[in-house]
């Protein structure tokens, strides 16, 4: 991600760009807006400094995968992101 967000998250939260929907299936069908599944993957673009005894261990530009209902959208400068605890994420990639 090339410009810098203007926010901080705080303690253990992390801001997470989710990657687009995927447009085709595996054997070329093409999917409408109104079948898309959610993404479960996407680009941490903001890490706190953790909680007291416990320092965040993702960092920014890491891909991560998360749960399907994990985080809260929010938008910010017109893009879409997603902030979420760092216990909502299942894994770096």
């Amino acid at each position: 991600m090339a410009k810098k967000l203007n926010v901080t998250p705080l303690a253990d939260r992390v801001i997470v760009k989710p990657a687009p929907a995927e447009e085709k299936t595996a054997g070329g069908i093409i999917i409408p807006d109104t079948a898309k599944e959610k993404p479960q993957r996407g680009t941490v673009v903001a890490a706190g400094p953790g909680k007291k005894d416990e320092p965040v261990t993702v960092k920014i530009g890491d891909t991560v995968l998360y749960g399907k209902y994990a985080g809260t959208e929010i938008q910010i400068e017109g893009d879409d992101f997603l902030i979420m605890r760092e216990s909502d994420i299942l894994a770096i990639v």
